[in-house]
């Protein structure tokens, strides 16, 4: 799927494995590790939010890209623990303040 990633697009869609299609809002984008990830939030039927899924964005040129699953089970623990010490920052920010 290419999809340009932008600070004014706020969902896309996925194309899971089984062939479906999922409209997911995009919550955050974040480099590490020389890499760019995004934070999807898939959207059910009727709207609601559901778990966050973590996908590496592609940069094929300056306008196209697109998203891929983090194959590599280390590299996606390491995004993983990225994500949970950027989150237990911000709450520990929110409770200070």
């Amino acid at each position: 799927m290419s999809e340009e990633l932008n600070e004014e697009q706020q969902y896309v869609e996925v194309l899971w494995e089984d062939g479906s299609v999922v409209k997911c809002e995009i919550y955050d984008v974040i480099e590490f590790e020389e890499k760019t990830y995004a934070l999807l939030i898939p959207q059910d039927e009727e709207g609601e939010d559901t778990e966050v899924i973590i996908m590496e964005y592609v940069e094929e040129d300056e306008d196209n890209g697109y998203f891929q699953s983090i194959e590599d089970e280390d590299e996606f623990n390491r995004v993983c623990e990225y994500v949970q010490a950027m989150e237990d920052e911000e709450d520990y920010d929110e409770e200070g303040e």
